[in-house]
């Protein structure tokens, strides 16, 4: 969809007057165009984080920061994690609407049929030190998936089902290789029986001496907690997805980036922090109301992790989902988790306290979707692969949309320069 012009702005520049269209998306969000700006008066903007700046127009996903609203092409995330499975939504991310009956009944035959990686990769897995991180082993081995399937970088010798399918599908059972690696338990590979988070358990937790690890309750968790993190317009990872693709680096290049990117703890590795917060908490006797008092203080260097984000300034709609998931996971196993106590006195707490309120300073998807992992035996450093996995079709989605769009140049922000004026070099036997 194209935006729609609804006026002119008007930036004054000493005695200059640069006139800039203004557009109008579809949900109302407005942009002034400044692309001339620079051009006409020698100005730039300065945005650190380019937290007011649009990088692009995009159909994909729309967030109402103030309201909590999450959408995929226009389905409420809550709509989508209560009615589909992950590999719909993926097929609606990636191709714009939700498959018919037929159209995933060959989506899912495309991901069983390409759910094995080329075997000569296992080398790979070999080699890798035992104490590898999964997501270095993960964005170290969607790149070689070039290498393995160099026509899967062309787009013109094979259809983008094709290509997105063997990437989501291979990135899965990378994953859980990686895991199987950093135990040291034999690999298990995917079954054409399976459905794909199935597949996924299946793969992880599968092994001679326990094979069928995974129930009901597991399943439908892991296909809502890959739903609720399948995209999130331009964040730090898609924007870097896009950045590396518009260089014209193929897809498994940009993939790889996202990958690190998403790596980052104030990213994709934010789950990891709630749970490692949540247990120092408990390890410290659970006084939630210290924890509280110490967050507000202004000298303490502590945060709570799992609260606040960049745009939702009220309750993140995944987290809503993620609590309830986290609850059921939890019943489903009968045991008790003193960590679940806590997060939730934790949040009580915090949403009855005017300091947070006033901040917008809500749980995030991070804040119950780590304790869901680590319930259903997910190890900690593998909560960033499992973030990955649901951001993939995501990731695929902005790619594809980018090299589409007439309007999309390299990646190439200025900067305001703060160095030395100009100067020259001393010779070396003058210098003090």
């Amino acid at each position: 969809m194209k935006m729609n012009k609804i006026g002119n702005a008007e930036i004054h520049v000493d005695d200059q007057t640069l006139v800039c269209p203004v557009y109008e998306g579809t949900e109302g969000e407005r942009a002034v165009d400044i692309r001339k700006l620079r051009k006409e008066t020698g100005l730039i903007t300065y945005d650190p984080g380019f937290v007011n700046t649009g990088s692009c127009a995009s159909d994909i996903t729309f967030i109402d920061g103030e309201k909590g609203i999450l959408r995929y092409r226009g389905y409420d995330v809550a709509d989508l994690a209560e009615n589909c499975e992950f590999i719909e939504v993926a097929y609606l991310l990636i191709n714009g609407s939700l498959p018919t009956v037929a159209q995933k009944a060959r989506y899912s035959s495309l991901l069983n049929k390409h759910s094995m990686i080329h075997e000569d990769m296992r080398e790979f897995f070999i080699h890798y030190p035992d104490r590898s991180h999964p997501m270095a082993i993960l964005s170290a081995m969607a790149v070689s998936l070039s290498s393995f399937y160099p026509e899967m970088g062309e787009n013109h010798t094979e259809d983008v089902d094709m290509k997105v399918t063997r990437l989501i599908s291979k990135l899965r059972t990378i994953a859980a290789f990686s895991y199987k690696k950093s135990i040291g338990d034999p690999a298990v590979y995917p079954r054409h029986g399976l459905k794909y988070c199935e597949n996924f358990l299946n793969m992880m937790f599968s092994s001679p001496v326990n094979k069928n690890p995974y129930n009901a309750v597991m399943i439908e968790a892991l296909n809502k907690l890959l739903i609720i993190h399948a995209d999130h317009e331009q964040n730090c990872s898609a924007s870097v997805v896009r950045g590396v693709g518009s260089a014209g680096a193929n897809l498994y290049a940009s993939i790889s980036a996202g990958i690190c990117a998403l790596w980052g703890p104030l990213h994709g590795g934010a789950n990891q922090q709630v749970i490692e917060m949540l247990e120092a908490i408990h390890r410290d006797g659970g006084d939630v109301d210290k924890v509280i008092e110490k967050a507000k203080n202004k000298r303490s260097p502590f945060r709570l992790m799992g609260f606040g984000h960049r745009v939702y300034k009220s309750y993140d709609p995944r987290a809503k989902i993620a609590k309830a998931l986290c609850e059921k996971v939890i019943a489903s196993t009968e045991k008790i988790d003193p960590l679940l106590d806590i997060a939730q006195e934790l949040e009580a707490k915090a949403l009855a306290d005017p300091y947070f309120i006033e901040r917008g300073l809500y749980p995030n998807v991070d804040f119950y979707t780590g304790l869901t992992y680590r319930e259903m035996g997910i190890p900690t450093d593998m909560f960033t692969v499992m973030f990955a996995i649901g951001r993939l079709p995501g990731w695929i989605a902005q790619w594809m949309e980018m090299q589409k769009d007439h309007d999309s140049r390299i990646a190439r922000p200025r900067q305001v320069y703060t160095g030395p004026n100009a100067r020259k070099v001393v010779p070396i036997e003058k210098r003090k």
